[in-house]
């Protein structure tokens, strides 16, 4: 095995050569960690610090670090497959996107296949650019997309403005979420590409659609000729108890994007998923998007086991189980706060967890770190705490999570207070 040196050098390095802001931020936060063993919904700082991990990476972590059958299908797949050729057709790629038309709505068809979400999201916008020969974008008030040529214009201006990417005013239009007033004048003059919306805003802190809310946008999309851009990234692959969060709200959008878990955790790939009407341009030019790395076809097979592991019968109960239990045990605990911990929002294993105090989930994700828990606040409404537990979560660890939870939200809130 490689050897990488104590963790403070490894921190110093970290500091030099990679990231000072953001790993200086974290050692400012209390969280003084360097991943190093990892399995199941488990990992350890590399001194041996154990953390139940329900941040999952966003979902990257779906199934669990390095989840066993995850692994198996890539070392088989390793003895025949490497990365592939992008310029040609491949059986994995073929046999992937076929699996994706047949799992996701109707109104979907070809799948463009990418490195990762980010890249995802440009991909589909480009498609509805083209569909509807329309430039402008609407997204939603501290919605996040990722932070790629196009995808960085749709979000916080945290994450555009220093790299002076904000995009153009006239063409980036951002409404507040659950608002259809302001999203019928953005649409109304008929000059829109398309509407992008993560189903349940993540980096917002989980806010949920009101009820008819995305639907009614939907119907705005079909009323004023734009396109309907479903961001699945985080909740897609049954992290809502379906295989995609928009299937809870009957729509049936033009595009719809996966990434994070659809890796496995394993190997990193992404697909944007299109209407015939959206990825017409391949019919005129199939070379007018090009991805070296996208669509692996390492990738592709380990997304084929996710798929297949996702939609198991077994998977859809076991989340609705732990949505359920999970649910009943932060109940009794706010229960014990009601003046600190106000709020659980939730759909499946997709939790926020709001506080009241303009930073208590930061207070919250430091005493669950001191406890052994890996869960982060949001970071756009420091208020919420990301709380994403695994598919395959069973009971015993649900036990073990509550009781942390409960010690280091009785302790937040002591801090809390004592500071006001």
């Amino acid at each position: 095995m490689i050897e990488f040196g104590r963790k403070n050098e490894i921190l110093d390095r970290s500091i030099k050569w990679w990231n000072p802001g953001k790993t200086s931020q974290w050692q400012k936060d209390g969280i003084d960690l360097v991943m190093g063993k990892r399995e199941g919904y488990y990992f350890y700082d590399m001194e041996g610090k154990k953390l139940m991990d329900v941040h999952l990476n966003g979902g990257t972590y779906n199934l669990g670090h390095r989840n066993p059958e995850i692994i198996a299908t890539l070392k088989e797949a390793l003895d025949e497959f490497d990365i592939g050729n992008h310029h040609f057709p491949a059986m994995t790629r073929a046999r992937l996107s076929e699996k994706l038309s047949q799992c996701t709505p109707d109104s979907l068809h070809y799948s463009i296949l990418s490195a990762g979400g980010s890249e995802a999201i440009d991909v589909a916008l480009k498609c509805a650019r083209y569909a509807t020969k329309r430039k402008k974008i609407v997204s939603i008030i501290n919605g996040y997309h990722g932070h790629t040529g196009l995808a960085v214009s749709l979000g916080n201006e945290r994450y555009s403005r220093m790299f002076l990417s904000e995009g153009d005013p006239s063409e980036f239009i951002h409404v507040p979420f659950n608002d259809l007033d302001a999203m019928e004048r953005a649409l109304g003059n008929e000059d829109v590409a398309c509407v992008i919306i993560e189903t349940i805003p993540a980096t917002y802190g989980f806010p949920l659609p009101e009820r008819g809310y995305l639907s009614a946008v939907k119907r705005l999309c079909e009323r004023f000729g734009t396109l309907y851009i479903a961001d699945e990234v985080q909740t897609g692959l049954m992290r809502t108890g379906k295989l995609w969060g928009i299937e809870h709200y009957g729509v049936e959008p033009d595009i719809l994007v996966t990434s994070k878990g659809f890796s496995g955790g394993i190997y990193p790939i992404a697909a944007t998923v299109v209407s015939k009407q959206a990825g017409n341009w391949m019919n005129e030019d199939g070379f007018a998007h090009i991805s070296t790395f996208g669509g692996s076809e390492l990738g592709c097979i380990v997304a084929m086991k996710v798929l297949e592991i996702s939609q198991r019968k077994e998977v859809q109960q076991n989340v609705d189980f732990v949505a359920r239990y999970l649910r009943t045990g932060l109940e009794t605990i706010k229960k014990q706060h009601p003046d600190f911990f106000v709020g659980i929002r939730q759909l499946g294993v997709v939790m926020g967890l709001e506080f009241n105090h303009p930073q208590g989930a930061l207070y919250v994700m430091q005493e669950l770190y001191k406890n052994g828990v890996w869960a982060i606040y949001s970071m756009l409404d420091n208020r919420v705490l990301q709380f994403k537990p695994g598919l395959l979560c069973d009971k015993e660890y649900c036990d073990e999570l509550l009781s942390k939870c409960e010690a280091s939200i009785k302790q937040a809130a002591k801090s809390v207070f004592s500071y006001s």
